[in-house]
């Protein structure tokens, strides 16, 4: 049997988010369901904003006002609280 790590699913639609973030992505609710099948995006940045006071920013884009969400510029990343299910990300594995 194949351990948990090995599966695409065991990251979390949270570590995803935070992953890309920190990698100064921007980042679309599209972009969620295509790499990882997920279709929370908007409520994963709210809490990342408000619980874990992140400076995310939203971009509008297109007709439609598509969102794309990314990191404010100049963001100190070793300063980011990370959510539980994201520690893993973090450079020392605690909050």
């Amino acid at each position: 049997m194949a351990k948990q790590t090995d599966f695409k699913s065991a990251r979390t639609q949270v570590a995803w988010a935070c992953d890309a973030l920190r990698a100064w992505r921007k980042i679309s609710h599209q972009m969620q369901q295509t790499e990882v099948g997920g279709w929370r995006l908007g409520s994963i940045i709210h809490r990342l904003k408000h619980d874990f006071d992140w400076p995310i920013e939203k971009e509008e884009r297109g007709p439609q006002n598509v969102a794309f969400y990314f990191l404010k510029a100049g963001t100190d990343l070793s300063k980011l609280k990370m959510p539980p299910s994201a520690l893993s990300l973090s450079d020392d594995g605690a909050a």
